[in-house]
């Protein structure tokens, strides 16, 4: 089983829309989750909402009620790499939450207090599986960290600062939480995040324009996934 999580409700409609075989729904702590089949793959979808606590709290609960073997997030982002265009994809290599800052205790900023980690690595196969199929379906795959914040970037300072700090590409809300409770259920993970943005000045005009656009394309790569 594979256990999908967006944030937003456009960014997991399309999957909903192609899911067979549908199960009775199930809610946890204000989250409905979808139980059916993308292809010949069992799965379990949810849309958490936006922010790092309602994601956590998505991806603790689909993995203790669930079990899925892997988890994927999907959904938008703002380009933060120079090299990373708006509806170009970016499929992480590593998450950072860019807003944990324990650096006046003498800790590196990202770094998770406790265990000790600033990047959450994601699976590698799964990974380059979701890059081909963006490529396949004629969108433009980026590999690179993605940042996470409970922040909306849109200035072209912090753009520069996600960028110098953490090698970021691409900045988000969720994807960085998510990460953490799969490192901590020791489940395989991937995330993949459409630009809708520049994470500049324009970010919430570009935003309003290119979300559900971008959400598609993210959700298209996903499908591909399942029917390869």
């Amino acid at each position: 089983m594979t256990g999908i999580i967006a944030a937003m409700e456009c960014e997991a409609e399309k999957l909903l829309c192609n899911m067979t075989d549908r199960m009775p729904t199930e809610t946890f702590g204000g989250v409905t989750y979808f139980r059916g089949r993308l292809g010949k793959e069992d799965i379990v979808l949810a849309t958490c909402g936006v922010g790092k606590v309602f994601a956590a709290s998505c991806a603790a609960a689909m993995l203790l009620k669930y079990a899925p073997d892997r988890s994927i997030n999907t959904g938008v982002a703002g380009a933060v790499g120079g090299h990373v265009r708006r509806l170009d994809t970016v499929i992480a290599t590593a998450l950072v939450q860019h807003d944990m800052d324990t650096s006046p205790l003498g800790d590196p900023v990202g770094e998770i207090s406790g265990i000790r980690k600033i990047f959450f690595e994601t699976d590698e196969a799964l990974s380059e599986r979701l890059a081909s199929c963006v490529t396949a379906a004629g969108g433009h795959a980026v590999r690179g960290v993605i940042a996470t914040g409970d922040q909306f970037v849109a200035s072209a300072e912090t753009k520069r600062r996600l960028s110098s700090l953490f090698g970021a590409c691409a900045a988000e809300m969720e994807g960085g939480a998510i990460a953490q409770v799969c490192y901590l259920y020791k489940t395989p993970f991937a995330v993949l995040r459409t630009m809708s943005d520049g994470a500049d000045g324009d970010a919430s005009g570009d935003f309003a324009a290119f979300a559900e656009q971008a959400a598609q394309i993210s959700s298209l790569a996903i499908l591909s996934l399942f029917t390869e």
